[in-house]
């Protein structure tokens, strides 16, 4: 783990964790830094900090180590780390929490992970299902990586893998409902930490 200086955290930056693990729903003073997390996750050989890491800087008020980390964006939320949790501490929500509040912040350490979330849900959004050739072609275009799949792609056609058709559900109004509540939710949430953290 890097070395930290503890004399830099502020009680802001100590109360921006408390608030991602409130977020998450954790406790991250439960986390006694066995490991196990670490051990089990498939993506641990990609990411710069180890997802005990992260729950080691939260706990440490280290928020601008944690909101620049990529490992966050690179969590598959496969939810091995927290089944082997022997404190039930819920790494793969912990992990949810820190990239919204990096995305807050402004900070997309992994832009191509963001790009991706933000399609895909405005393909469900729109279709009531996702359709993956076209949220592909999206991805593409919007994170620059143009010709990735062209390769693929005619293959994939030939075959029949995939098509040309869009699919819409037909209670696609009820979805797009459903996520602009859970939308404006997340907005109500964190409009009201910002006023209660603005009195404080």
């Amino acid at each position: 783990m890097r070395s930290l200086d503890l004399t830099r955290i502020s009680p802001q930056d100590v109360r921006a964790c408390q608030e991602i693990a409130s977020e998450a729903g954790v406790d991250v003073k439960d986390c006694y830094q066995c490991g196990k997390c670490t051990a089990g996750c498939p993506l641990a050989e990609g990411m710069d900090l180890m997802p005990r890491e992260v729950i080691r800087f939260l706990q440490l008020g280290a928020i601008d180590v944690v909101l620049d980390a990529k490992t966050p964006w690179i969590c598959a939320q496969c939810d091995v780390c927290s089944s082997r949790c022997p404190q039930n501490v819920d790494i793969c929500s912990v992990m949810r929490a820190v990239r919204q509040a990096s995305k807050r912040a402004g900070k997309r350490p992994v832009p191509e992970a963001d790009i991706f979330d933000d399609e895909f849900i405005a393909n469900v959004r729109a279709h009531g299902v996702s359709n993956e050739q076209y949220l592909a072609a999206a991805f593409n275009v919007k994170s620059g990586h143009l010709m990735q799949d062209a390769d693929n792609a005619v293959r994939m056609l030939t075959r029949g893998m995939v098509g040309v058709t869009m699919h819409n559900i037909e209670g696609r109004a009820e979805v797009a409902a459903l996520i602009d509540r859970a939308l404006a939710a997340d907005a109500a949430r964190h409009a009201a930490r910002e006023t209660e953290g603005g009195e404080a």
